[in-house]
């Protein structure tokens, strides 16, 4: 498993974000090793979900209320949730009815580890941080593959849902969900301002309570208390989800560092908890850690892949899956990764079989040792297995882009209406 550098994801957290502008049409020409043409969505036109989803998103675009909700999945590309985000923006401002609510989130900070800088969590009390991707870790997760494990008496969380996003006062909610142990008793949870609460629902399979709301709320306080008279009490931390009652697109980011297939097969609600959505668009963005060592298994790679689109077409059979293939990478800082090329293969091969699409980032970054022009030109810092991030705006805009050109495509639209309302909103 690739060991992060901490210094690297305060670097993200804390540099400036700049402001959404859509950046290739006036970059091109400064990066040529990029492989512009390359850009595309590729067997979208194969799949019959992939029409469906279209369609579903033109209807958006053009005022239409309907629900859309977008997954993506990764490593530590996606736990950053730079590029991600700008992606969430960009769909979530399209139309005046495409505003949907900010949905499941991890508060990583109480875990010890990077939290996006779109959403802010302030906590007191002592947590322990456990990652699915972290070998000698052993606990229960679920969705997030993240837990936080709490043992003392008392903790206070507050969850801040407008942090420094592109777009302010976005994300108010009138419900929220905790993804916790709920099959043990030792803990309550209670809120600073009780009377906002009007309705608590729980669920013993997903392990969740929801409380619904008076009003919509843009931050919230809650506190964990230890149960009297309980002895080893434990309180496992596993997500949370805050939700409202705007129709328009969600778009949840389900990423931790390290990640890879191996390691969330280790999270035993991963299934009960996807379950309770409806994917209609579900970014798989796993690859670089599970390609990165020697010992990379191709035949267990495919498995893995084929084994997550059934469990997403399971919680939705129409739902499109897309298949991104991993950036170029070095190992250990020595030498280019020789086994993306294996992982690019294998998913061909499955997006052909499930009747899926491609975007295929390691073709359009250049191939083989690209990250060298990368980093060369500062879009990747010197680990080259991550982007700076600049790195990642053109990552988001260059996805979007290919999205935006296969909608088009789909529907026979004219070329770039899609992308010309997306960017100019």
């Amino acid at each position: 498993m690739m060991k992060h550098k901490m210094f690297f994801y305060v670097w993200l957290i804390t540099a400036p974000l700049m402001a959404q502008t859509y950046v290739l049409d006036t970059i091109q020409s400064k990066y040529p090793f990029i492989n512009w043409k390359a850009n595309e969505i590729k067997m979208a036109e194969n799949s019959p979900a992939f029409k469906k989803l279209f369609h579903k998103l033109d209807t958006i675009a053009n005022g239409g209320e309907e629900d859309l909700h977008v997954f993506h999945i990764g490593g530590s590309h996606i736990q950053a949730d730079i590029y991600s985000n700008r992606l969430r923006s960009y769909l979530q401002t399209m139309s005046p009815t495409a505003k949907g609510q900010r949905g499941f989130i991890y508060p990583f900070s109480i875990a010890k580890t990077n939290n996006p800088g779109n959403y802010r969590i302030k906590y007191d009390g002592q947590w322990s941080g456990y990652r699915c991707s972290v070998r000698k870790d052993s606990v229960a997760w679920g969705l997030s593959g993240v837990t936080a494990v709490f043992k003392d008496s008392l903790a206070n969380v507050k969850i801040i849902a407008n942090g420094n996003n592109y777009h302010k006062k976005m994300y108010d909610f009138n419900k929220i969900r905790i993804f916790y142990d709920n099959w043990s008793k030792d803990y309550e949870i209670s809120f600073k301002e009780d009377s906002l609460i009007v309705d608590i629902v729980e669920n013993n399979e997903a392990h969740f309570v929801e409380y619904t709301l008076n009003r919509k709320v843009e931050e919230i306080d809650f506190c964990i208390q230890r149960v009297e008279g309980v002895e080893n009490p434990e309180f496992l931390m596993m997500g949370i989800e805050l939700m409202n009652d705007n129709k328009g697109i969600q778009y949840t980011s389900i990423g931790v560092n390290g990640g890879s297939f191996s390691y969330y097969d280790r999270c035993k609600y991963f299934d009960a908890q996807l379950m309770l959505y409806k994917p209609d668009l579900f970014i798989v963005s796993v690859g670089t850690n599970d390609a990165y060592h020697p010992d990379f298994n191709p035949d267990e790679y495919k498995e893995y892949y084929t084994s997550l689109i059934k469990l997403i077409q399971k919680a939705n059979p129409d739902c499109a899956v897309l298949l991104t293939v991993p950036n170029d990478s070095y190992y250990k800082k020595k030498f280019p990764n020789p086994r993306t090329r294996i992982a690019e293969k294998i998913i061909y091969e499955v997006a052909k079989e499930q009747q899926m699409a491609v975007w295929d980032f390691y073709e359009i970054m250049g191939g083989f040792n690209s990250s060298r022009d990368w980093y060369n030109n500062k879009l990747m810092p010197k680990d080259r297995i991550h982007f700076t991030v600049m790195g990642y705006r053109i990552k988001a805009d260059l996805l979007l882009q290919a999205l935006a050109h296969s909608w088009e495509n789909e529907l026979k639209l004219p070329s770039n209406s899609v992308l010309n309302k997306m960017i100019n909103e």
